[in-house]
């Protein structure tokens, strides 16, 4: 039998995250390669429309990160994203998804480190948790 590779989507903030990663890139760190990372602006921006939209076109988890609170270049978009992953954790089992498939992470610009971690770390909890459930099961 085939291991499970999941399809992880991270939304990623342009200023900390996202630099995060690509310091680990010049630093020729790596971190699995079933990641694919969506630069955002600010984490503040993402809408839940479109981590749910992620998980109903074929996430097996969603990561959002940015950067860390009170140090948002956006002020407060961090709060905001806090704010909306906590609620999305609790509507989400209703669209079929555990909430455990969904991550917040705060990852400044120098951390590329940690942001190698957090991916080896999250790819490894998903492939614990397992494909998500077949489209034909779920109930629309």
């Amino acid at each position: 039998m085939q291991s499970f590779e999941p399809l992880i989507i991270a939304f990623v903030c342009n200023w900390c995250t996202y630099t995060a990663a690509d310091l680990a890139g010049t630093s020729r760190l790596t971190y699995p390669s079933n990641v694919r990372l969506i630069r955002v602006m600010c984490t503040g921006m993402v809408d839940p429309q479109y981590i749910i939209k992620a998980f109903l076109e074929g996430a097996d988890a969603v990561l959002v990160s940015g950067c860390h609170p009170g140090d948002c270049h956006y002020i407060n978009g961090n709060f905001k994203a806090r704010r909306r992953i906590r609620l999305l954790k609790e509507i989400l089992p209703q669209f079929g998804f555990e909430a455990d498939r969904l991550q917040l992470t705060w990852i400044g610009a120098s951390d590329g480190i940690q942001f190698t971690q957090t991916m080896r770390e999250l790819t490894e909890r998903t492939r614990e948790l397992g494909p998500v459930a077949s489209r034909s099961q779920m109930v629309f």
